[in-house]
C-alpha cells in the first residue's frame, strides 16, 4: 500500500492542540491566513502527495538512481513527480512573494515535508535542501547572487546541495581542505572532493547550485577559516562549469536519491557572506535541514505505522488473549490487531508520531515567531525555542524512526522481512536520518555542550517555565508533567556543577540528557493533546496511544534521568575522594 497523508490528524494538532491560527494572526504576513485556507492548502497537498509522488516509491527502492560517464539517472517516475511539484508551486510555499513564493507559514511547509517524506524518502531529498539554500542565499548573498538565484530556487526550477563532507573530514568540518582562489572579476576558482552529496548530480533540474564550504588561501586552520561558495553546475552564460560527479554511492537504503562523490576543478563560484564567515552562513541551511530531518522521522514513522497497522486489521492467526468471542465472527482465529503484543506496537508508534508533530509544528511555527513578530522579546523567546529543540527534534525522531519502523516489520513476522510489502524499506530507508545532517550524537552534545552548558542551563530554564505555565496543575496529567520540567531544570544544574570536575562528562551524558528533554516534551505534548479532545469521538480515537505513552514510553524518562544523576554523583564521590587526606597520604 502508498502512504496516504491525514488531513484531519494535522488539523486537530494545528487548531486544537496549538491554536496555531492564533499565532498566524499576530504576525504581520500571514494575518489573513486564517483556519479555513490553512485546510484548503493542506487537502490539496495530501491529493497531491497520495496521487503524484507516493506512486513512484517503489520503484525509487528497486530500480534506484543508475549513473553513467558523470550523468545521473533518477528511476522511472521521478522526473514527471518533480515537475508536477514545480507546477503546483509547492517548492515555494514559505518563500517570499517577492522572490516568487506563495508567502505561507511554514508550518504548512514542514507538514508537507513530513507527508512528501513519508510518501517517497528519495524523491523528497531532491527539493529537501531548497528552502534552505533558500534562507541562506536571501540572508548572505550578494545582491547580484540574490537576483540570479532565488527566484529559481524559490520555485524548484533548479535544485540545490550542501557540499560539506569530504573524505577525510566526516564530521570535523575544520579539516575541510578544499580551496577558493580569487580572481580579478571578483569571482573564485574552487578546487576539492566532496563525498556524501545529496542530489550532487541529477536529471530533475537542468541547473544544481551547490553551497560549498572552502578555504581561501590566507585563511587559517580550523572552522573559523571556512568560507562558503555559490558554485552552480551551470555558470550564468549556460556553459557547463568545472563539477563533475565520480560516482554514486551503493547504500543501505534511500535508492531513490543519488549520494554522489563530487569533484570540483577550479569550478567557478562566488562568495556568500564574508570571508572566514562560511558556517555562520550556512548554519541557516544547517538549522532547517535539521528541523525537515526531524519531520522526515516524523513520516517515515507514520508510513511505517501505516502499513502495519492496515496489516494487522486483516491478518488473523491465533485466539487473542481475552478477545470477545462475539468479535470473532465465527472466523477460525482473531485479528493480529486484538493480540495486546501487536496492540503495544502499534500504539506505542502513534503515541510517537503525534506527539513528536506536536513539537515539530510548535517549532515551525517559532520560527516564523522569531522572523515576524513585532514584538522584540517574542522574537527572543522564539529564537530560545529553536536554538535548544532543534536539536533534540533531529535525534529524537530519526532514531524513533528507525526503531518504530523496525517495530512495526515486527507486526508482519516473516513478511516483514520480504519486500512484497514495503516495510523493510522504510527500515533502511530511515537509518541514514540518524547520520547525516549532524549525526544524532553530535545533535546531543550540541545540545548540552553547546547550548544549554554554557549559560548553566538558564536559556533551557527559561523553556522549560514556558512550558509550564501554558499547563493546569489542577488536573492532574499536567502536575505530572510539571514536576517533570521541575526536575529536568534541576538535572541541568546538576550536570553543570558536575561538569566543574569532570569536564568530560557532558560528553558521556549527552545522549542520555536529550532523551530526558524529549520524554519531558512528549509529556507536555500529550498533555496538551489530552485537554484539547473535547468530544468523547476524539478522546475514543486516541485512547489507546494515550494509554501506551504513559504505560510504554514515559517510564525511560526515570531511567535516562537516573542514569544521568548517578553518573554526576559519581564525578562527587570522586572529587571529594581525591580532596580527602586519605587519598593525598
Amino acid at each position: 500500500m502508498d502512504y496516504r497523508p491525514r488531513p484531519e490528524d494535522h488539523r486537530f494538532i494545528l487548531n486544537a492542540v496549538l491554536d496555531a491560527p492564533s499565532t498566524l494572526r499576530t504576525l504581520a504576513p500571514f494575518a489573513e491566513v486564517d483556519e479555513a485556507l490553512q485546510g484548503q492548502v493542506l487537502d490539496e497537498a495530501a491529493r497531491f502527495v497520495a496521487e503524484a509522488v507516493a506512486p513512484s516509491n517503489r520503484d525509487g527502492d528497486e530500480i534506484g538512481c543508475r549513473f553513467s560517464q558523470g550523468q545521473v539517472t533518477t528511476p522511472p517516475g521521478f522526473r514527471e513527480a518533480y515537475q508536477a511539484f514545480v507546477d503546483g508551486g509547492w517548492p515555494g510555499l514559505s518563500a517570499a512573494p517577492e522572490d516568487g513564493g506563495q508567502g505561507l507559514p511554514t508550518v504548512l511547509e514542514a507538514i508537507l515535508y513530513e507527508w512528501l517524506s513519508a510518501a517517497n524518502h528519495g524523491l523528497t531529498m531532491a527539493p529537501g535542501l531548497l528552502h534552505g539554500a533558500y534562507a541562506c542565499l536571501k540572508h548572505h548573498g550578494s545582491e547580484e547572487l540574490r537576483k540570479r538565484y532565488l527566484s529559481k530556487l524559490a520555485s524548484g526550477e533548479w535544485l540545490a546541495t550542501m557540499c560539506l563532507t569530504e573524505a577525510h573530514a566526516g564530521s570535523d568540518l575544520g579539516q575541510v581542505r578544499t580551496r577558493a582562489v580569487p580572481q580579478a572579476d571578483g569571482s573564485l576558482r574552487v578546487s576539492g572532493g566532496k563525498i556524501f552529496i545529496s542530489g550532487g548530480e541529477h536529471d530533475l533540474t537542468p541547473n544544481i547550485v551547490h553551497l560549498v564550504l572552502c578555504r581561501l588561501p590566507d585563511a587559517p586552520a580550523g572552522p573559523k577559516g571556512l568560507s562558503l561558495v555559490l558554485v552552480p553546475k551551470l555558470l550564468p552564460d549556460d556553459a557547463r562549469n568545472a563539477v563533475h560527479c565520480e560516482r554514486i554511492e551503493e547504500k543501505m537504503g534511500l535508492h531513490g536519491s543519488p549520494t554522489c562523490v563530487m569533484r570540483f576543478d577550479e569550478a567557478t563560484g562566488w562568495l556568500v557572506g564574508e570571508p572566514g564567515r562560511g558556517l555562520a552562513a550556512m548554519f541557516v541551511m544547517m538549522n532547517a535541514a535539521r528541523l525537515h530531518v526531524a519531520l522526515q522521522g516524523i513520516g517515515l514513522l507514520d508510513a511505517a505505522w501505516q502499513k502495519a497497522d492496515a496489516y494487522a486489521m486483516e491478518r488473523r492467526q491465533m485466539r487473542a488473549p481475552g478477545a470477545v468471542p462475539a468479535s470473532r465472527g465465527g472466523e477460525p482465529a482473531d485479528l493480529i490487531a486484538e493480540h495486546p503484543a501487536i496492540r503495544r506496537i502499534l500504539d506505542t508508534q502513534r503515541a510517537w508520531v503525534e506527539g513528536a508533530r506536536t513539537l515539530a509544528y510548535r517549532s515551525a511555527l517559532m520560527l516564523d515567531v522569531a522572523a515576524h513578530d513585532a514584538d522584540p522579546k517574542a522574537r527572543e523567546r522564539a529564537q530560545r525555542w529553536c536554538s535548544l529543540v532543534t536539536p533534540v527534534l533531529k535525534a529524537a525522531c530519526t532514531q524513533q524512526a528507525f526503531h518504530g519502523a523496525s517495530e512495526c516489520l515486527q507486526v508482519f513476522g516473516g513478511h516483514g522481512y520480504v519486500r512484497e510489502w514495503g516495510i523493510e524499506q522504510i527500515v533502511r530507508d530511515a537509518r541514514v536520518t540518524m547520520i547525516y545532517e549532524g549525526t544524532n550524537e553530535i545533535q546531543a552534545i550540541d545540545l548540552l555542550v553547546r547550548k544549554v552548558l554554557p549559560d548553566n542551563g538558564a536559556g533551557m530554564s527559561a523553556v522549560l517555565l514556558e512550558l509550564r505555565d501554558t499547563l493546569d496543575a489542577s488536573r492532574e496529567a499536567d502536575a505530572d508533567v510539571q514536576r517533570r520540567l521541575a526536575q529536568l531544570r534541576y538535572l541541568g544544574t546538576t550536570i553543570a556543577m558536575a561538569a566543574h570536575a569532570n569536564p568530560v562528562l557532558p560528553y558521556e551524558v549527552a545522549d542520555d540528557y536529550l532523551r530526558v528533554v524529549m520524554l519531558t516534551m512528549m509529556a507536555w505534548a500529550w498533555a496538551r493533546i489530552d485537554a484539547a479532545q473535547a468530544s468523547e469521538a476524539e478522546r475514543a480515537a486516541r485512547a489507546g496511544p494515550a494509554a501506551a505513552f504513559r504505560r510504554w514510553v514515559l517510564p525511560e524518562f526515570e531511567m535516562r534521568l537516573g542514569i544521568v544523576k548517578r553518573a554526576c554523583e559519581g564525578v562527587a564521590m570522586s572529587h571529594d575522594a581525591a580532596k580527602s587526606p586519605v587519598a593525598g597520604s
